[in-house]
C-alpha cells in the first residue's frame, strides 16, 4: 500500500473512531491531525486518553498518562508493579518510565488491510478505561507508600 492510501485509509478510520465517540455522546478534542483526546470520569481518579491514528503503520494506539509522577523512593515498587499488572491483562499494557516516574497505559490495534468498526473501538475504549481504573488508585497507593508492593503483588495475583 503506498502512503497516500495509508493516508486515506487512516483518514477513514480516523472518522469512525469520532462517530464511534459521537454515538456515545462524548466530548472530545482533535487536538492535531488523527489524533482525538477525550477524558473519562472513573470511580476515583479522572482519567485522560489520546487516540492517535498511525497512518505509517496503519495502528490505532490508545493511550492514557496516569496523572501523577512517582516518587524515585517509589520508582522500584511501581516498576515491578506495573509489570505484574501488565501479566495480568488480556491486552493493553503498562509502561512505567524510571527516570521520570511517568505510567501510561497503551493498548493497539492494526488496521492494516483491513476495515475496522465501532465494535472494536468500543472494545479498545471500555477495556482501556476499566483497566485504567481498576490500577490508578493501587498505583498512586504505592506511590504514596499506603500500599506496599507486596500486598499489591498479592491482590493481583487473587
Amino acid at each position: 500500500m503506498d502512503e497516500e492510501m495509508k493516508k486515506e485509509h487512516a483518514a477513514e478510520v480516523y472518522n469512525s473512531l469520532c462517530a464511534a465517540l459521537d454515538n456515545r455522546n462524548w466530548r472530545y478534542d482533535k487536538p492535531d491531525d488523527l489524533v482525538i483526546r477525550f477524558d473519562v470520569s472513573g470511580e476515583d481518579i479522572p482519567m485522560e486518553f489520546v487516540l492517535v491514528v498511525d497512518a505509517s503503520r496503519q495502528l490505532i494506539r490508545l493511550m492514557s498518562k496516569l496523572p501523577f509522577v512517582v516518587p524515585e523512593d517509589k520508582r522500584m515498587d511501581l516498576a515491578i508493579a506495573t509489570c505484574v499488572a501488565s501479566d495480568c491483562l488480556m491486552d493493553g499494557s503498562f509502561d512505567f518510565g524510571l527516570q521520570n516516574g511517568i505510567i501510561y497505559f497503551r493498548m493497539t490495534a492494526s488496521f492494516l488491510d483491513s476495515t475496522i468498526g465501532e465494535g472494536l473501538f468500543n472494545y479498545m475504549i471500555d477495556c482501556s478505561c476499566a483497566t485504567v481504573d481498576h490500577f490508578n488508585d493501587k498505583f498512586l497507593a504505592i506511590a504514596k507508600g499506603f500500599m506496599s508492593i507486596s500486598e499489591f503483588v498479592a491482590e493481583a495475583k487473587s
